[in-house]
């Protein structure tokens, strides 16, 4: 299986020149041959929680169709960071698009408590997702949280998967906790870190990939957007820088 973070820097607010910005990085990914791509947290709007009720979607939000294409036409599964509307109130979520099935979404279980005046936790969920259904999805705080990556092992899971909007500080302690999922369960683990300033906090990306011992395997820089391919059978890795 060829799995693909994507790194961003999200245009504030602006959900279509972020959604051509996100199929210009999913077609580099595709001509890799990857079978999964996951983007950073809240990535289709970028992260400002104050702003996120405003900005919030739903699941068939008719915008987002050419990534069903995509993924039809492609094979590839699809996950981009977005606020969603649900009845308890406005949750951080992926939207999956995935070949030919109805959209679904993975919504954040674990808040950060700064995140508890603005968002609701997300429903109870395997958040498995990939062919044979063995990738967990986490969304930045919860890779803190020592029973999601111990749920996820139990449950099967070959790879953690983190989409993330991670500050200078947040990426360092983030990195280490990875390793430490990797090497403690035997996972490939890969983290979908943004560009720019999120919430008045500037993300550096360095996007990264560990190997199931915990070895850094590949990590992108902190100026430029781009996306990273792990094959988890062989452990190679590509990754591309995206100029416009």
């Amino acid at each position: 299986m060829k799995i693909c973070v994507a790194q961003t820097r999200p245009v504030m607010g602006d959900i279509e020149a972020n959604i051509d910005r996100h199929q210009q990085l999913i077609e580099g990914a595709i001509a890799l041959g990857a079978d999964l791509i996951v983007f950073p947290e809240l990535s289709i709007t970028g992260y400002e929680p104050t702003l996120a009720k405003d900005w919030a979607v739903d699941l068939g939000d008719r915008r987002f169709d050419r990534f069903q294409t995509l993924s039809d036409t492609h094979q590839i599964t699809i996950g981009i960071g977005a606020p969603t509307q649900n009845p308890p109130g406005i949750c951080i979520s992926l939207l999956l698009f995935q070949p030919h099935q109805a959209r679904q979404h993975y919504s954040k279980m674990h808040l950060h408590p700064d995140e508890e005046p603005f968002f609701v936790p997300g429903p109870p969920s395997a958040g498995l997702i990939g062919p044979g259904a063995k990738v967990a999805l986490a969304i930045c705080y919860e890779l803190f949280v020592p029973e999601h990556a111990a749920h996820a092992a139990h449950n099967g899971a070959a790879v953690y998967l983190t989409s993330v909007a991670k500050s200078v500080d947040g990426v360092e302690k983030a990195r280490k906790r990875l390793r430490e999922i990797a090497r403690d369960y035997a996972m490939t683990v890969l983290m979908a870190n943004c560009l720019g300033l999120a919430d008045g906090m500037d993300c550096p990306g360095q996007t990264s990939v560990w190997s199931p011992q915990g070895t850094l395997l590949s990590q992108l820089d902190d100026v430029e957007e781009g996306f990273i391919v792990v094959d988890t059978e062989t452990q190679a890795v590509l990754q591309r820088t995206l100029i416009l």
